[in-house]
C-alpha cells in the first residue's frame, strides 16, 4: 500500500522541512540548556581534579572553601603533616574577584598557592611555571590573557607567565594562580587607607598607646599590616587513608576535614542544586513546547486531508494503518527536529559563556523523549482521523 504519510510529506515538503528546522532549533535550546547543567557538574568535578587534594581542612562548622567562606592560620598545616596517613599539606586561598587588563575588567578566581605543593596548577599549555616569589601569574586561557600580559590585582600589577586550560570554579570563573604570599595580602590585608585610619584609631586609644609601654604601639601596628590566614589547607594521603585521617582531623585538630566525595557532594548537590532545579524547569518547559508543536503541526495536516482520509476507509483501509501512517508523520518530523536540535547545540555550544557539555548518553535519551513526546502529540490527530465518516469521500 502506498504510504499516506510519504505522499503527504512529498506534496507539501517544504512546510514539513520548515517545521521540522523550527522544532528543531527548540530542541537544540533544550540540549543546551542540558548541556549548561552537565558543564556545571564537569566545572566543579575539575575544579576538585585540579586542587590534586584528598581531603579539604577549612574552618570548624563551616562547608568552605569554595561553598562558604573559611580561614585558617597558615601554621595549621604544620600539625597536619605530624598525622599518621599524611603525605602533603599545603595552604591556599580562594578569592572571586574582578581582575583588570587594561581598562577591561575579567572575572576570575585567584588562587594563592605553593609551587610544586597541593593546588598547583599541574599542566600548562603556553608560558612558564612561577619562578619570583611575587607578582607573577599563571591564567586559564578562558580569561583571555596571554604571556606578558600585565593584569592588576588589588593593589599590585602581575605579569601572565603561563597559561592552563580547564582551571576554573564552580561557577565556571577561570582561574589565576599567584603565590600564597601574594594572594594572603589581596585577600586579607586592608588597602592603604584603612590601614592609615586604623593606625588613628590605635593611637588615639589610650589602652593600646600607653606612654609607659614603649614598643606597644609599634607592635600593634605591625600586626595590622600582617597577615597569617589562608582559607583552607589541602591535604594528600596514602592510599586508602583519607577517610582516617579526616576522623583524625575533625577529632583532633578541631577543623572540618572533607574527603573527595564528601565536596563533590557540596559543589555538585548543594550549590549547584538551586540552578539544577531551574534548568530542570526550563527543560520541563521547553518539552511541553514542543510537543504543543508537533501536534498543532500533526493535527493541521491531518485536517488538510480528511477527504483523503475518507477515501481510505470506503475502500476498507483499517484504521490501524491510518493511525500508524499519522503516527510516522510526527516521527518523521520528530526525526528531522532531532537531527538539526543536536546538529544547532553543536556549532553554537562552543560559543556560550558557559562551559557546555553534550555527552553521547544525552543525545541518547533526547532521541528517545523526542520520539515519544511525537507519539504522544500525534493522538490528537488520530482521534480526528478516526472520527472521519466515509460518505465525506462522496461529499455527504
Amino acid at each position: 500500500m502506498i504510504s499516506l504519510a510519504a505522499r503527504d510529506i512529498l506534496h507539501s515538503w517544504s512546510k514539513f522541512v520548515f517545521t521540522g528546522l523550527g522544532l528543531g532549533l527548540l530542541i537544540g535550546v533544550t540540549f543546551t540548556m542540558a548541556g549548561v547543567y552537565r558543564g556545571m557538574v564537569d566545572d566543579a568535578v575539575a575544579l576538585l581534579d585540579n586542587s590534586g587534594a584528598d581531603l579539604w581542612v577549612v574552618q570548624k562548622d563551616t562547608q568552605g572553601p569554595y561553598a562558604e567562606s573559611s580561614s585558617l592560620r597558615d601554621d595549621v598545616y604544620r600539625s597536619l603533616l605530624g598525622l599518621r596517613g599524611v603525605t602533603q599539606a599545603a595552604n591556599v586561598t580562594y578569592l572571586t574577584m574582578q581582575v583588570r587588563k587594561g581598562q577591561t575588567d575579567v572575572r576570575a578566581m585567584v588562587v594563592g598557592f605553593e609551587p610544586g605543593q597541593p593546588g598547583d596548577p599541574d599542566h600548562l599549555i603556553a608560558g612558564r611555571r612561577l619562578v619570583r616569589g611575587h607578582y607573577e601569574a599563571i591564567a586559564d586561557v578562558a580569561t583571555g590573557f596571554r604571556p606578558g600580559d600585565v593584569v592588576r590585582i588589588r593593589r599590585h600589577d602581575y605579569t601572565v607567565v603561563g597559561l592552563t586550560r580547564r582551571m576554573v570554579s564552580s561557577g565556571g570563573d577561570p582561574m589565576v594562580f599567584i603565590s600564597l604570599k601574594d594572594a594572603q595580602e589581596a585577600q586579607f590585608l586592608k588597602d592603604n587607607d584603612a590601614i592609615v585610619n586604623e593606625r588613628a584609631r590605635t593611637a588615639a586609644n589610650p589602652a593600646l598607646n600607653r606612654p609607659g609601654v614603649p614598643g606597644l604601639l609599634d607592635a600593634i601596628n605591625a600586626s595590622q599590616t600582617s597577615n597569617r590566614n589562608v582559607n583552607a589547607v589541602l591535604v594528600r594521603t596514602e592510599p586508602g587513608q583519607a577517610d582516617a585521617v579526616a576522623q583524625d582531623i575533625r577529632r583532633w585538630k578541631h577543623l572540618q576535614a572533607y574527603t573527595r566525595a564528601e565536596m563533590e557532594d557540596i559543589l555538585v548537590a548543594k550549590l549547584i542544586a538551586t540552578a539544577a532545579k531551574q534548568i530542570g524547569m526550563f527543560l520541563v518547559i521547553l518539552t511541553v513546547v514542543s510537543a504543543a508543536i508537533v501536534a498543532f503541526i500533526i493535527y493541521t495536516m491531518t485536517l488538510g486531508k480528511i477527504r483523503e482520509i475518507a477515501v481510505l476507509k470506503l475502500i476498507g483501509t483499517h484504521n490501524g494503518t491510518i493511525a500508524s501512517m499519522i503516527v510516522q508523520q510526527a516521527l518523521g518530523l520528530g526525526l528531522i527536529g532531532f537531527v538539526v536540535g543536536r546538529t544547532a547545540a553543536t556549532l553554537w555550544g562552543p560559543f556560550f559563556p558557559k562551559y557546555v557539555l553534550l555527552l553521547p548518553g544525552d543525545a541518547v535519551r533526547g532521541f528517545v523523549v523526542v520520539m515519544v513526546v511525537c507519539v504522544l502529540a500525534s493522538t490528537l490527530a488520530v482521534r480526528a482521523a478516526l472520527k472521519v465518516d466515509p460518505a465525506e469521500a462522496i461529499g455527504g
